[in-house]
């Protein structure tokens, strides 16, 4: 492999562009493991999110009856359409984070760490069975921290709202090429069974996590613009928040349960009703 990243050099004169957080996975045996794990066969259809140089779409190829590669930089696209014959892949030139995204079962991809979470985020809105992802370590962390840990997030709870993630390998910075600065791990993402998905109102969870370390009360008064309220609004709203369930209790300890309960409470109280989801639209995703 790193003899075709050579040849990629050479032939094209090839530079990573930091724009588009381009560090290419060069170790075979991490490809082949992300491969096993997805538990590939000839009737799944595989979304990459940045094929980069198509060492990680090769092996899909092989191991899958479709892949469809999202790929931002039209030069990379270019090569990959000279370089490679493969008949089942599709290579899908755009930003992943903003074009429709065709249907799948399972997702592998080396990720670009400044789209990680808004490529979750989209992820979890979606019907798959499986995602092999590589992320930054401490995103990965991240996703699978508990209520009460000191990162947990906004990120964490919304994950664990519809999905279970597991953190099942650290890589190493020498694994890629150029060299990151950080060191990354693979997550297997997988939906919980439907009956079990929690379909929380983003914004309230957003309104929420903007002050992560403020009791719930504390967190609807600061955020009461991202529920919709004006400050003539929340001089009303006040009783209906300080008898939130959970109003004492520190947001990053909050379960998606709790919050589920919250959301019904506020609902109740008629002061959910013009707070809109917008699940997707904004790619620029706090975590």
């Amino acid at each position: 492999m790193k003899d075709r990243l050579s040849y990629f050099i050479s032939k094209y004169g090839l530079i990573a562009r930091k724009k588009f957080g381009q560090n290419f996975l060069i170790v075979p045996d991490i490809i082949e493991r992300n491969v096993d794990r997805a538990e590939l066969s000839g009737k799944d259809e595989v979304l990459e999110i940045g094929p980069g140089l198509g060492f990680l779409t090769d092996a899909l190829s092989r191991n899958s009856g479709r892949v469809y590669a999202i790929e931002r930089d039209s030069r990379l696209t270019e090569i990959l359409r000279k370089e490679y014959s493969w008949p089942n892949v599709t290579i899908l030139e755009g930003d992943a984070t903003k074009i429709e995204w065709p249907p799948f079962t399972k997702m592998v991809s080396n990720l670009p760490y400044q789209i990680s979470s808004a490529v979750t985020f989209k992820l979890l809105e979606h019907e798959f069975e499986k995602a092999v992802l590589m992320y930054q370590l401490e995103f990965a962390q991240r996703m699978v921290a508990n209520p009460g840990d000191h990162n947990y997030s906004r990120l964490s709870l919304m994950i664990k709202a519809k999905a279970n993630a597991e953190v099942v390998e650290k890589i190493g910075k020498g694994a890629f090429w150029p060299k990151p600065k950080v060191d990354s791990a693979v997550v297997i993402l997988e939906p919980k069974p439907a009956e079990e998905r929690l379909n929380l109102n983003e914004n309230l969870v957003r309104a929420l996590f903007q002050h992560r370390k403020s009791t719930v009360v504390g967190a609807l008064k600061k955020s009461h613009h991202i529920l919709g309220l004006s400050r003539d609004d929340l001089k009303v709203a006040i009783k209906a928040i300080e008898g939130t369930p959970y109003g004492r209790k520190r947001v990053f300890h909050l379960s998606p349960m709790d919050v589920l309960e919250i959301e019904e409470h506020l609902k109740r109280e008629n002061f959910l009703k013009n707070l809109e989801n917008h699940s997707g639209g904004n790619p620029k995703r706090d975590v």
